[in-house]
């Protein structure tokens, strides 16, 4: 949760669209705490739409389908809704949905959606030990959930079963882009006609989709965000030292040697 709030601290931004499943209803159902993090989530984003008037977009994603039975609503500048349609700066139109329904499994069988979802809690978890022990030895991080989807012939399938079905609705809405989520795989895609973004998550691969303001998208990775952030603030160090080098050795004898001529004004 830390590592959201960074990444949006550290941007500058005028709508942010959280595309579902913010808050796991399914895990506080299941017994799960609500801890101080997400409390200080929840409060940086009131505080932003207060402070800097933004505009916040909430889609319900299928962990948080409680929602369905108020939907839409609003708080404030925050519009909670099942789909929204940015309209890019160079024009262009993106559907933005949470992407559920489009799993079969999330919609007609949701104890095994249930059930899955406990699962991949646990891989997380032996994830997570996993990589500590591969960190002390100096290796990169791994994902265990990344290795079996591409392992496995039926959730590469799935996969592309579901851009394609995102496609075609992009389509019908009259878009020419999708933005969506809930498969935890970030993606950046032209699809025929169709851009075709997945934002990823904020458990493992921490990723958000951004616009730009030349109106192109892009798939950030919050490991690159922080090594962006420290080369940016190496190069401006380094600026800033070479410019007292300018001042102290290089201006002050031309302007000397410029008097020494009279031709200083």
């Amino acid at each position: 949760m830390k590592e959201v709030i960074d990444f949006l601290k550290h941007s500058k931004f005028e709508k942010l669209v959280l595309n579902g499943d913010i808050i796991d209803g399914w895990a506080l159902k299941r017994g799960g705490t609500w801890k101080k993090s997400h409390s200080k989530f929840v409060r940086y984003i009131f505080k932003v739409m207060e402070m800097e008037d933004v505009e916040v977009v909430y889609l319900r994603g299928n962990h948080d389908d409680i929602l369905d039975r108020f939907l839409p609503m609003a708080f404030g500048p925050m519009k909670m809704v099942k789909e929204h349609i940015h309209e890019a700066l160079n024009g262009k139109k993106y559907l933005v949905v949470h992407g559920d329904g489009f799993d079969t499994v999330s919609t007609d069988h949701k104890w095994i959606a249930a059930a899955g979802a406990v699962a991949y809690d646990q891989l997380m978890k032996v994830n997570r030990v996993y990589n500590n022990y591969r960190s002390w030895r100096g290796k990169e991080y791994f994902s265990m959930s990344k290795a079996i989807k591409c392992k496995v012939k039926s959730a590469v399938s799935f996969v592309d079963r579901y851009q394609e079905q995102l496609q075609m609705l992009a389509r019908r809405k009259g878009c020419e882009g999708i933005i969506c989520g809930h498969i935890h795989t970030p993606a950046d895609e032209q699809l025929e006609d169709v851009h075709y973004l997945n934002s990823g998550d904020w458990v493992e691969s921490l990723s958000a989709v951004v616009e730009h303001l030349d109106g192109t998208f892009e798939v950030i990775y919050y490991e690159d965000f922080l090594q962006k952030i420290h080369d940016d603030a190496a190069a401006k160090a380094e600026s800033e030292d070479s410019e007292r080098i300018v001042d102290l050795s290089s201006v002050r004898p031309e302007v000397e040697a410029s008097k020494q001529q009279g031709t200083v004004s």
